[in-house]
């Protein structure tokens, strides 16, 4: 077994509260840490005094990790060696217990700054889902900012709480102080929340498009809708509503795909694993009370809004594509 690192004394412990989910210094009982084998293997669990930890490379006791700062390598009973780190908050959200299933880090990052979450921002998500964005999103706000999360079912909802309050190491019986989780449907909530009082709303729901008319409603001007939607169909239904409300910017939909690279010497090459297609981000700004935004000159690809498209439709297209019909459209910018 190593032998253990003086604890330093030089660096303070975050303060409670920023509400962060972060802790420096020495490990603590109740705290959360993650052990990575040599095989790559990962495994998340809270300390506990006089408690073990057993693998098929045989235990390790809690004890010889408690009180020693992390970034550390303990050998187990049987010779396997293991990192020691309290984990991230990619890390966590990957590994923690699910009911939905979570938006991935690379999305969550994107969320973060292309929807523009900044401190004090008031947010509203639906739906929570396991936690996994919330809390991405209450560390964005910060405590003096408001996260407001609505999720329709109970268990999902139970287990996100669960997870939000382990990420942040609430007391028993409290919750971060920003959050407000809320069992009901977003569309009904919102009206709660007053007329152009939400500066951002998330939606991460099957049908985002029903959304439109109550979204426009609560959100500030110049407030950012963002959706996450898993397929194209989706995608494209909800791009156009928001295109044909007319109050908002024209729509930015788009996907992140990570690759990660394996690096040895002269061997460099793309590593066999990657994070493909997890979802299509769609954000737009909203306009001013009764502002629309200046008509597109750039005309549709022909065919794009053809007989076989059966979706919303923008008033300056025809009902049927006219440029099948080979009715000349005029060049980009005529009146």
């Amino acid at each position: 077994m190593s032998e253990p690192s003086e604890p330093s004394t030089d660096s303070a412990d975050v303060p409670a509260e920023a509400w962060s989910g972060v802790h420096r210094g020495p490990l603590r009982e109740g705290e959360w840490v993650r052990l990575v084998d040599q095989k790559g293997r990962k495994h998340n669990f809270e300390l506990v005094a006089g408690k073990r930890f057993f693998s098929n490379k045989g235990h390790l006791d809690h004890d010889d990790m408690i009180g020693r700062d992390e970034g550390f390598t303990l050998v187990s009973s049987a010779g396997g060696q293991y990192l020691v780190f309290r984990p991230l908050l990619n890390e966590f959200v990957v590994s923690m217990p699910r009911g939905a299933a979570v938006v991935y880090p690379k999305d969550a990052a994107q969320i973060v700054a292309l929807a523009d979450i900044y401190p004090g921002a008031r947010v509203v998500e639906a739906g929570a889902g396991s936690g996994a964005l919330t809390c991405s999103l209450l560390r964005a706000v910060g405590p003096w900012g408001s996260v407001t999360s609505y999720e329709l079912r109970e268990e999902f909802a139970d287990v996100a709480r669960r997870n939000v309050n382990q990420f942040f190491s609430a007391p028993e019986g409290q919750t971060h102080p920003a959050w407000d989780l809320r069992l009901g449907d977003l569309k009904e909530g919102l009206a709660s929340h007053g007329a152009h009082q939400v500066d951002r709303i998330i939606l991460d729901m099957l049908d985002p498009w029903n959304c439109v008319d109550a979204v426009a409603e609560a959100l500030v001007p110049g407030g950012i809708v963002c959706a996450y939607v898993a397929t194209t169909t989706q995608l494209s239904r909800v791009v156009e509503t928001l295109r044909v409300h007319g109050g908002f910017t024209e729509p930015q939909p788009w996907e992140s795909l990570v690759r990660d690279w394996h690096v040895e010497g002269l061997a460099v090459r793309p590593g066999h694993k990657m994070i493909g297609h997890t979802a299509f981000l769609v954000t737009a700004r909203r306009m001013a009370p009764g502002e629309r935004p200046p008509r597109k000159t750039r005309r549709p690809a022909p065919g794009a809004y053809g007989p076989d498209y059966t979706g919303p439709r923008p008033s300056d297209v025809p009902p049927h594509d006219a440029s099948i019909a080979g009715v000349d459209l005029g060049e980009p910018g005529d009146a």
